[in-house]
């Protein structure tokens, strides 16, 4: 952002209105680890192929999310794994660096859900927001009440 007090305002105001509190700076950051990924195509790509490929580059683990296949390493080793798998002939999808919780916390309640959804909504209409990393766990039937009109 060009205006932190601006963007740290505009946060603390999305937090009240959902009935939270914006904790302190760094507070929170252990919950999270920064960690790269590389997102391949999942049509026809076999998760052994993209180990053998990206093990030499710094992959640590491959995860299927259906469509796509999320190859995961250090955040220092993206470049060098997304070239690897290039280089085997994966289409890449995406790549870059992300937060990844520790731990879910499992959201049961349909209030908390709501306020939660809502919270994610404010944080989006902000133009000073470009990501928002969270660790909260809500179930399909869950969300879908939570959003419903």
């Amino acid at each position: 952002t060009d205006n932190r007090n601006r963007t740290a305002s505009d946060v603390r105001a999305a937090f009240t209105k959902v009935g939270g509190t914006l904790a302190d700076p760094g507070s929170v950051a252990y919950l999270f680890s920064r960690r790269g990924q590389v997102v391949v195509e999942a049509n026809g790509a076999d998760e052994d192929a993209i180990l053998e490929a990206g093990l030499d580059a710094g992959l640590s683990d491959v995860d299927d999310n259906g469509g796509s296949l999320v190859a995961w390493c250090d955040a220092t080793d993206v470049r060098g794994l997304r070239k690897a798998l290039e280089e085997a002939g994966f289409r890449i999808l995406e790549a870059g660096s992300t937060m990844v919780p520790a731990t879910n916390v499992p959201v049961t309640d349909p209030a908390d859900a709501k306020r939660v959804i809502r919270l994610l909504d404010l944080l989006d209409e902000s133009d000073d927001v470009q990501d928002v990393y969270a660790n909260f766990d809500i179930t399909d039937d869950l969300l879908e009440a939570a959003t419903a009109p």
